[in-house]
């Protein structure tokens, strides 16, 4: 069974994930910033899916995923995302939870879980 969202348009998404961070005075900027880092995209890979309305789905597929991902932990939306079993859905559970980080006003560099120095 498929979820609804592997074929939602990742801009009809973006957006609300833009939002969530400006509504709590972070910017786009950073959103893009963790998006890049979860997927390794450049800006422009990131703006052409956006431009495409590319779905989840085809988004993810085309990631070079940032394996440092896996330092990702805790609950979003009533749900640990460490143990969604399917790999997609994860992948998307990530991304919400870094953009929830970064709406409740954490740092970058924890964000984007840089080793400590």
């Amino acid at each position: 069974m498929s979820h609804r969202i592997y074929t939602t348009s990742f801009a009809s998404v973006y957006v609300h994930y833009v939002a969530k961070a400006e509504k709590k005075g972070r910017t786009k900027a950073e959103v893009d910033q963790i998006i890049r880092w979860l997927t390794g995209f450049t800006q422009e890979a990131l703006e052409a899916h956006l431009a495409a309305k590319t779905d989840f789905e085809t988004v993810f597929a085309q990631a070079q995923l940032n394996p440092a991902r896996d330092l990702i932990k805790g609950v979003v939306c009533g749900v640990r995302v460490e143990d969604v079993a399917d790999p997609l859905m994860r992948e998307i559970r990530y991304l919400d939870k870094l953009i929830d980080e970064l709406a409740k006003g954490k740092a970058m560099e924890k964000i984007l879980r840089a080793p400590a120095a």
